[in-house]
Order: C-alpha cells, then structure tokens, then sequence
C-alpha cells in the first residue's frame, strides 16, 4: 500500500498558475513543474532557461538536466526552485509534503504574478532576456519584490 504521506496522486496543487504544468510526477511523491514551456522552446526562449521548481523526499545533490539522487537519511522535503540549471532561486526544507506542497504553490504564483526579482541571481546581467521574462511573467523589472 502507498503512504499517503507520499502518495503522487494526493497533491494539492488545485490553485497552481496557468503559467506553470506538471512535468513530472514520480511514484514517491516526487513533483517537478515547469514554466511555460510553451515558450521555453528554443525560439521564443532559450529551452536551457526553463524555470523549474522540484519538490523532492530528501535533497537533491544534482542539478536540473541530470539524474537526482536523494540522500536515504533524509526524510524532509525539499522546495527547489530553478531559473535554470545553474541559477537556483529557492531551496527551502520542510517537514512534511503537505508543507512543502504549499511552498510550490506559492512560489509558482508569485513567479507567475512578476513578484520575483530574478535580476540580482544571476551573476552575469542579460538586460534582453529579463526584459522578455518581465514582460511574460508581469514583472516591472525595477520593482520587483524578492521571495527571501
């Protein structure tokens, strides 16, 4: 019998933005959302930039784009948000999935809703492409607000 605790069909993601798709649902509760993929496809963005937040039993140890490998010890859950593979907006650590589950929530909605200041994660300004993202997620690229 399943766990209800990790049961893959019991999310509770009923609110999660337009913007935002189930990408992968794994057996053990395991959850990854991708923005917009629609448009994250090589022409309109670059498919390597794909924002993607992971909900994960123990933390990954790999960045997105390679296998995950979860520590056995760890029974937490983990939120990770990624703008891509190598610039990670969030990772946060939660007791339970039903936590965890409203921490995805919430940060697809404020991404979602322009309410995320990506600008100051990377280290190397693209003026061009964060105006795109602005303009797809709503954000006014001065005064966005900060998930932290």
């Amino acid at each position: 019998m399943t766990d209800p605790a990790v049961d893959a069909d019991s999310d509770a993601l009923s609110p999660l933005p337009d913007g935002w798709d189930v990408w992968n649902r794994g057996e053990d509760g395991r959850l990854v959302l991708a923005y917009r993929p629609d448009v994250f496809n090589g022409d309109a963005f670059p498919a390597a930039c794909l924002p993607t937040l992971y909900l994960t039993h123990g933390k990954r140890t790999r960045r997105p784009g390679t296998n995950p490998t979860n520590r056995a010890d760890d029974d937490d859950w983990y939120v990770s948000f990624y703008l891509e593979p190598d610039v990670s907006a969030d990772t946060e650590r939660f007791p339970t999935r039903e936590e965890a589950l409203e921490r995805v929530v919430e940060l697809a909605k404020a991404f979602d809703g322009g309410e995320i200041d990506y600008r100051g994660l990377y280290q190397v300004p693209r003026e061009t492409y964060f105006e795109r993202l602005d303009e797809l997620t709503g954000a006014d690229g001065a005064d966005t607000a900060s998930t932290e």
